[in-house]
């Protein structure tokens, strides 16, 4: 038979006696906190230019009608993707593959086309 673990024995805690409970606080290697770091990312004038500055809204949803069946499909857009994409997608209702177009504008309304893949 196993022996009896005992639970408010100090010895059976990992982490040790609760007698000294501390919180650790994690540094990086300038000695600041990450929150500091957040502030050079947004410094840098690079991403400016590739992420211009709005108000932070965009569709992130379309509706669009198949080019084989004609139903109405909800399609789910990524704006993180790039503000002109182009991909494959499948019609959810009848399976044919569409060719999708999406277009960002400075507001980020994404206007979306869709045309039968070519076969």
């Amino acid at each position: 038979m196993p022996p009896r673990l005992d639970p408010d024995d100090d010895d059976l805690d990992p982490l040790g006696p609760d007698d000294e409970d501390e919180t650790l606080a994690l540094d990086d290697d300038d000695g600041g906190t990450d929150d500091d770091d957040a502030d050079d990312v947004d410094d840098d004038p690079a991403l400016d230019e590739d992420f211009p500055l709005g108000d932070g809204t965009a569709d992130t949803g379309a509706t669009v009608t198949c080019p084989y069946c004609a139903e109405s499909i909800e399609i789910v857009l990524d704006p993180g993707s790039g503000s002109v994409q182009s991909y494959v997608e499948d019609c959810e209702v009848c399976c044919n593959p569409w060719q999708l177009f999406v277009e960002y504008d400075a507001e980020g309304a994404a206007h979306v086309a869709v045309i039968p893949l070519e076969q």
